[in-house]
């Protein structure tokens, strides 16, 4: 890991509003887990205007010049809040760029359920949605792979960050396969689709794997759910 990212992720501080592990995001549908959450006091309206601006800014920054554009600094003098009053929000820029990518899927979420992918079966579903928020992300390289680096250097601090991404991806893969209810199964199936995008990002970026050969893996991968369907046990 590297220096930067250690010293950013030590002496971690909980962040206003966090829990440990995080709650899921307030507009996203519930998942089952087998682990209960301490919930924690919501922001403030006024609190999370200022959380909003800086998430905002550590966007920006990231898809000018990625990882190492943002600076927490930067992050706070242009989301307008005292540099304190960042570390208080988000202990590190890790803490940061983590949030950053729940919050970039969070709007994703949004869009999808606007215009909900059209596949025939859950599995088409499932790929295409995931394609489409892939894309997405492809617009915004230098944001992208500030995020996944972010997650890659993400240390046990990181945890509740890092449980929100996870969320906000099994909630936006549940919604196009159209499940509010999942077995075990298809919660496990969830999770391997997950593990293929991440890695699939990771090989995007590191320029190992091109775009025809990430839809072909996330395809393949969502096959996986055909095999979980109850009528089929």
């Amino acid at each position: 890991m590297p220096a930067e990212a250690k010293a950013d992720t030590k002496n971690a501080r909980p962040a206003p509003g966090a829990s440990t592990p995080a709650s899921p995001s307030t507009s996203a549908r519930s998942t089952p887990h087998s682990i209960t959450h301490t919930a924690s006091p919501p922001l403030t309206e006024r609190q999370e205007a200022r959380r909003r601006r800086i998430l905002h800014a550590s966007a920006q920054l990231a898809s000018r010049g990625g990882f190492d554009a943002v600076q927490m600094r930067e992050v706070a003098e242009s989301s307008q809040v005292a540099l304190g009053t960042l570390y208080r929000y988000f202990p590190s820029k890790v803490h940061l760029l983590v949030a950053t990518m729940q919050d970039q899927l969070e709007r994703m979420h949004g869009t999808l359920r606007k215009r909900p992918p059209a596949g025939d079966t859950a599995a088409e579903r499932v790929a295409e949605t995931l394609m489409r928020a892939f894309r997405a992300l492809q617009r915004e390289p230098h944001l992208a792979d500030a995020m996944v680096r972010a997650l890659t250097f993400a240390d046990r601090s990181v945890s509740p960050e890092v449980d929100q991404v996870s969320r906000q991806t099994t909630v936006i893969i549940l919604d196009a396969m159209g499940l509010d209810d999942p077995t075990p199964a298809q919660l496990s199936a969830v999770r391997v689709i997950e593990h293929t995008w991440h890695s699939a990002l990771i090989t995007w970026l590191s320029g190992r794997a091109s775009i025809a050969q990430v839809k072909i893996d996330i395809e393949t991968v969502c096959h996986l759910i055909d095999l979980t369907r109850p009528d089929d046990r």
